[in-house]
């Protein structure tokens, strides 16, 4: 077994987890702790011996007064080493409760929007094979399923960025050791000693009851097996029952969802969700169930809702269908735009800006259709009427106001005068698209 990690070592992990550019350009996460310290250390001089280079990205999360000293620190140790340094800022109010999973999306957000920025395509994440011991325990308290049991994946393809985790089957014992002997310092944590957090208690309760990280890794691993083979089986039922629309919300035909095995169901079910409600994860298994065995005894419920979907009996041509529509609640602001300018809106919809008018009274803002955006088109454009989009999806939709009033709904085909430039291309791009398999309405 290895007690340190070499140059070698490391280039066969990263191998694994290619292919790269030339000259690739990567990102670390990098909190000042050891295994991400070590990770940003031996990923410079990869890096560098391909003629690339690595940016350092730290996030100062607000919640402790030494973290914004910690984070210069961090860019103390990494300028010799020729790694560039950024430090993010996570701003604004804080949850008063689940502040660590509120903490983690928001590192993820701030990490995945600097890249998409930048133009790297690879940020590189410090988990660790005893992170992934932790985490399985953790899940398994919580009675996730076979999906939540199983591994982390080494690389994870997001729309700003691919997720490389190459210490996944490195112990912390190791990365310490390979601190050790470059001579190179880390920051501790005082998380990791909180005795509010669940992971410190799952970490003593692995240390006091003799549990193996690399056992229960393997467990994980294995599970992992188990959820690829399901998702095969997933595939193949959303391939025959689900067609996503480019307006963003799907059709299924429940008897194909309803009459597979339970588990194959459920995940076909919360992998739409996950979709339409432009979300990184399907909603919680126990909440998966309860909708799911609602819809399995009537199809016909209205007004039913989870992970931002609605979710209804289809109507005119998609009668006898289920529909899915984004929900009204939790849309974004309305935010000015600028011409060129490209962004991921609601985590659902890629949108990029063409060429416009200049100064403040031609730029246009970004919002949400809604009701009042409806009833303007239809004041116009009675025949929209029978766009065959459903009344919740209409409302969601990415619209384009000015000072007077609606100016283009892209995918709805509206602009206000039918000689306006079209300033905008839309498109149903969110974390977990199903387009993938190919599953959009034609």
């Amino acid at each position: 077994m290895i007690t340190s990690l070499d140059d070698n070592a490391f280039g066969k992990l990263m191998a694994d987890l290619g292919p790269y550019e030339r000259r690739p350009h990567l990102a670390v996460a990098v909190s000042g702790g050891s295994d991400s310290l070590s990770l940003a250390l031996m990923a410079g001089r990869w890096a560098a011996r391909r003629g690339g280079q690595l940016t350092a990205l730290s996030v100062d999360h607000g919640l402790r007064a030494e973290a914004g000293a910690e984070a210069a620190q961090v860019g103390e140790w990494l300028r010799p080493k020729g790694i560039d340094h950024h430090v993010l800022s996570w701003r604004g109010p804080k949850p008063a409760s689940g502040i660590q999973a509120a903490a983690r999306d928001a590192r993820y957000q701030l990490m995945g929007d600097w890249c998409r920025s930048a133009g790297v395509l690879h940020l590189l994440l410090g988990h660790t094979l005893d992170d992934q011991a932790e985490t399985f325990l953790l899940r398994l308290g919580h009675g996730s399923g076979a999906k939540g049991l199983s591994a982390m994946s080494a690389v994870r393809e997001t729309p700003d960025v691919r997720l490389l985790r190459p210490l996944l089957g490195i112990p912390k014992t190791v990365l310490l050791a390979t601190l050790e002997a470059e001579g190179q310092d880390w920051i501790e944590d005082p998380s990791n000693r909180n005795e509010a957090f669940a992971r410190v208690h799952v970490r003593r309760a692995m240390r006091e009851g003799g549990l193996e990280a690399a056992a229960l890794a393997r467990s994980a691993y294995r599970f992992g097996r188990a959820r690829l083979a399901l998702e095969a089986a997933v595939t193949q039922v959303l391939a025959r029952s689900a067609r996503v629309h480019p307006a963003g919300f799907a059709v299924l035909d429940h008897s194909q969802i309803f009459t597979a095995p339970d588990e194959i169901g459920l995940r076909a079910l919360g992998r739409v969700l996950a979709a339409i409600g432009g979300n990184s994860y399907a909603p919680r298994l126990g909440k998966l169930e309860r909708l799911y065995e609602k819809l399995s005894g009537d199809h016909g419920i209205r007004g039913l809702t989870l992970g931002g979907c609605r979710v209804m009996a289809g109507t005119g041509r998609y009668r006898g269908k289920l529909v899915i529509c984004r929900e009204a609640r939790g849309l974004p602001e309305p935010v000015a735009v600028e011409a060129s300018q490209r962004l991921l809106w609601d985590r659902r919809f890629q949108i990029q800006f063409k060429a416009f008018g200049t100064g403040e009274e031609s730029r246009p803002r970004l919002e949400a259709l809604g009701e009042h955006g409806w009833r303007e088109i239809i004041g116009q454009s009675p025949e929209m009427g029978a766009c065959g989009i459903p009344g919740p999806a209409r409302t969601a939709l990415p619209a384009l106001f000015d000072k007077k009033g609606l100016f283009s709904v892209p995918h709805l085909g509206f602009r206000r005068s039918r000689e306006a430039p079209e300033i905008a291309e839309m498109r149903f791009f969110p974390p977990n698209s199903l387009s993938r398999a190919g599953f959009f309405l034609r």
